[in-house]
C-alpha cells in the first residue's frame, strides 16, 4: 500500500484531486440501494432551507413595519400596525415549527442511510476479505484489517449521510440567502461575497492538511489495534517472559505517535473554526460600516440593514457548517482510500467461469441425495477415487525463493502417504497447494485426473478434509462447531462422534451437544478441541483425508482411542499424514521424505532404513532419542 502523506506535496494534491470524485463514486451504488430513502432526505433540504432564510426577512419588514419605511411590503402596509405584526409573528412562527420537525426527521433519515451504506460496506469488505487468498494475510497484520472492517467503515456512512447530503444542504442554504440578500441590496451582498471568497480558499488549505494529518493518524491507530492484538494473543508468551514493562514501553511510543498525529488533525480542524468566527466578526463590522453610510446617504433603510447584520451571521453558519462537514468528508476520503487498498486487493484463488460441473457429479460424488443412499447402505466412498498427482510443481511464498521444487510424484486411490522432512522441507506447503490456499507457481496438481484449478473451490474442500496439529474453534455450540454451517442432522452428528469414539466426552460436557464453547475453544482442553476436529472432518464423508500432525496434543489413552477411529476412518480413502514422529507411520503404503522443497526418498518404512538415506538417519536420531 502507497502512504500517499509521506510522497511529496504536489503529488499528494495531484492524487487527491484525481481521486476524491473517484472515492466518492465508490460510495454511490451503496447509496442507490437506498434510493428513496436518499431522494427524501434531499427533498426535506428545499423547505428547510428556505424556513431558515427568510426569519431575517420577517425579522427586517418587523422593524420596518414600526418605523413605517418605504421598504415595508406592500400587503403590510395597508395593515394596522398590530394586525402587520401578528402576520409576521405568525410567518416566523410558522418559519420555526417547519425547521425544527424537518430537520429533525432529515437528521433521523440521514443519520439512518448512513447506518445502511455503512452496514452494505462492511458486509462486502468482510466477505471480500475471507476471499483473498492466504499469502494476503501472510503480509497483512490482522490489527490493521481490524481497524479498516470496524474504524475506517465506520466513517464511510459520514461521507455520503452527514457529510455530502451536509454539504448539499449548506450550500443550498448560502445560494438562497444569497438570492434573498441581492434581491433587497446589491451592494452589501457583493460585500458579503467579497469576503465569501478568499476565507473558501483559506478553508480548503486548511482541509487540505487535515486530510494528511488524518491519514497519518489512521495510520498509527492501524499499528495501535496490531500491537494490541499481537499482546493479547500471545499473552501466555508476554507473561511468561515477563514482556510486560517491554511491550508497554513499546506501545507507548506508538500511542505517543498516534496522540501527535491527532494533535495535528485538531489543530487544523480549530483553525477552521476559529477562522469563521473571526471573518464573521469582520463581515457583520463590515456590513454596520457600509449600512451605516448608506442609511446615512438614505439609500437604506433600519430594517434592511437588520436584515443584512442577520445575514451576514446566518451566511457563515452554512460555511460552519459546511467546514465541519468537510472535514468529516476529508476524514471519510481517508477511510475510502484505506477501505479501496482492501477491496482493490485482486482475489488471487477464485473458480473459473464454466467449472466443470459434470465430472464432479460423475467422479467426486457430490449430489447429497446419492451420498445419503451410499451411507443408508453402509458404502463407503469408491476406491477408484482420490488420486492426486503433482506434476513437476515448483512453488514460491515470494519471487523466486522456491521453497517446492519441481515435484512430480502420483498418490493412487486409497493409498496412505506420509510426509516426512526436517523443518522447512516443504510439508506444509504441500498441504496448502493441494487443498488450493496457493497457485502452483509452475507445474499442475491434479485430483482424479482433474485440475483442481478447473474444481470450484467449495466442492475441492468437501471432497478433503484437513485436520490440523492445533484444532480451530469458533465461540458457539458443540453442535455447530462440528457442522461449521452445513446442513447435517443431528443424528448424523452423533454417528460421526460415535465413528471418531469422541461421542463419550462430549456427552460428559455441562450441556452436551449444546454446550456453549468461549472464542478458540478456551473453555476445553486442547486435546479436547483435536477430538472435535475429528468428528468435524468424519460428518464430511471425504475421499482425501490429510493428517498435520492431527494426535500430537493428545494424551496416550486418547490417542490410542482416535487411533482405533482412524482406521476405520481411513478405510478405503486416499490419506496423506505429516508425522514428526517417525514411529507412528510405519503402517503407511509409502513415505515420502522432503528436504528443502525436493522429494529426494520413497518407499515403505523398511525399505528407506535399508537405504541408508535420509530417512534412516532421521530415524536412528529419534531412537536415540529415546
Amino acid at each position: 500500500m502507497s502512504v500517499y502523506p509521506f510522497k511529496k506535496k504536489s503529488q499528494t494534491k495531484s492524487r487527491q484531486n484525481d481521486n476524491d470524485w473517484r472515492l466518492f463514486l465508490r460510495l454511490v451504488p451503496y447509496a442507490r440501494r437506498s434510493g428513496r430513502l436518499l431522494a427524501l432526505s434531499m427533498c426535506l433540504l428545499v423547505p428547510i432551507s428556505v424556513a431558515n432564510s427568510v426569519q431575517p426577512l420577517l425579522i427586517g419588514q418587523a422593524i420596518s413595519l414600526i418605523r413605517q419605511e418605504p421598504s415595508t411590503y406592500e400587503f403590510l402596509k395597508n395593515r394596522s400596525l398590530w394586525e402587520g405584526l401578528s402576520i409576521l409573528q405568525g410567518l416566523f412562527l410558522a418559519t420555526i415549527i417547519v425547521r425544527l420537525s424537518l430537520t429533525g426527521l432529515q437528521g433521523y433519515l440521514v443519520q439512518k442511510l448512513g447506518q445502511k451504506i455503512t452496514a452494505a460496506i462492511r458486509e462486502d469488505l468482510f466477505h471480500h476479505v475471507t476471499s483473498l487468498a492466504v499469502r494476503f494475510f501472510d503480509r497483512t497484520p490482522v490489527g490493521k484489517l481490524i481497524t479498516r472492517l470496524i474504524n475506517d467503515v465506520e466513517s464511510l456512512g459520514d461521507v455520503f449521510a452527514t457529510g455530502a447530503i451536509g454539504i448539499v444542504s449548506d450550500l443550498f442554504s448560502m445560494l438562497v440567502i444569497i438570492g434573498l440578500m441581492f434581491s433587497i441590496q446589491w451592494q452589501l451582498a457583493c460585500l458579503l461575497l467579497l469576503i465569501l471568497f478568499p476565507i473558501t480558499l483559506l478553508i480548503i488549505y486548511f482541509q487540505q492538511q487535515y486530510r494528511l494529518a488524518n491519514y497519518k493518524s489512521r495510520e498509527e491507530l492501524s499499528k495501535i489495534n496490531s500491537q494490541l492484538q499481537e499482546n493479547i494473543v500471545g499473552i501466555n508468551i508476554v507473561q511468561l517472559f515477563r514482556r510486560e514493562k517491554f511491550n508497554a514501553e513499546l506501545f507507548r511510543a506508538t500511542n505517543n505517535k498516534y496522540i501527535k498525529e491527532v494533535d495535528a488533525t485538531i489543530w487544523y480542524d480549530s483553525a477552521v473554526s476559529g477562522t469563521l468566527e473571526w471573518i464573521s466578526l469582520i463581515a457583520i463590522a463590515g456590513v454596520l460600516w457600509v449600512g451605516g453610510v448608506l442609511l446615512l446617504d438614505q439609500n437604506l433603510t433600519f430594517g434592511i440593514l437588520a436584515s443584512f447584520i442577520l445575514y451576514a451571521q446566518q451566511l457563515f453558519d452554512p460555511l460552519r457548517n459546511f467546514a465541519e462537514k468537510f472535514t468529516v468528508i476529508q476524514a471519510g476520503f481517508t477511510a475510502i482510500e484505506r477501505v479501496n487498498d482492501i477491496l482493490d486487493e485482486p482475489i488471487e484463488i477464485k473458480d473459473q467461469s464454466n467449472p466443470r460441473f459434470s465430472i464432479l457429479d460423475t467422479q467426486f460424488g457430490y449430489i447429497d441425495e446419492i451420498i445419503r443412499d451410499l451411507e443408508a447402505q453402509n458404502f463407503t466412498t469408491s476406491p477408484e477415487m482420490g488420486e492426486i498427482r503433482f506434476e513437476h510443481v515448483w512453488f514460491a511464498y515470494k519471487d523466486d525463493d522456491y521453497v517446492i521444487k519441481d515435484l512430480d510424484f502420483i498418490i493412487h486411490p486409497g493409498e496412505k502417504i506420509a510426509l516426512v522432512g526436517p523443518t522447512g522441507a516443504g510439508k506444509s506447503s504441500i498441504i496448502r497447494l493441494l487443498c488450493r490456499l496457493y497457485e502452483p507457481t509452475q507445474g499442475r496438481i491434479l485430483i482424479d485426473g482433474v485440475d483442481i484449478r478447473e474444481i470450484p473451490q467449495a466442492e475441492l474442500r468437501r471432497y478433503m478434509a484437513v485436520i490440523l496439529q492445533e484444532a480451530f474453534l469458533f465461540a458457539g455450540d458443540v453442535k455447530s462447531n462440528i457442522t461449521l454451517g452445513d446442513s447435517y442432522t443431528f443424528e448424523e452428528i452423533e454417528q460421526a462422534a460415535e465413528k471418531t469414539n469422541v461421542a463419550d466426552f462430549i456427552e460428559q460436557l455441562p450441556q452436551g451437544y449444546d454446550t456453549q464453547l468461549r472464542e478458540r475453544g478456551t473453555n476445553i482442553s486442547s486435546g479436547q478441541k483435536q477430538l472435535l476436529a475429528f468428528a468435524r472432518a468424519a460428518i464430511r464423508n471425504p475421499q482425501i483425508l490429510v493428517l498435520d500432525e492431527a494426535t500430537a496434543s493428545l494424551d496416550v489413552g486418547t490417542e490410542a482411542l482416535i487411533q482405533q477411529a482412524l482406521n476405520q476412518l481411513l478405510t478405503k480413502r486416499t490419506a496423506i499424514i505429516i508425522a514428526h514422529r517417525l514411529s507412528t507411520i510405519r503402517d503407511v503404503d509409502r513415505i515420502f521424505v522432503l528436504k528443502r522443497g525436493e522429494l529426494i526418498e520413497q518407499g515403505s518404512h523398511e525399505q528407506l532404513i535399508e537405504t541408508g538415506g535420509l530417512y534412516s538417519t532421521l530415524h536412528n536420531l529419534q531412537m536415540l532419542g529415546t
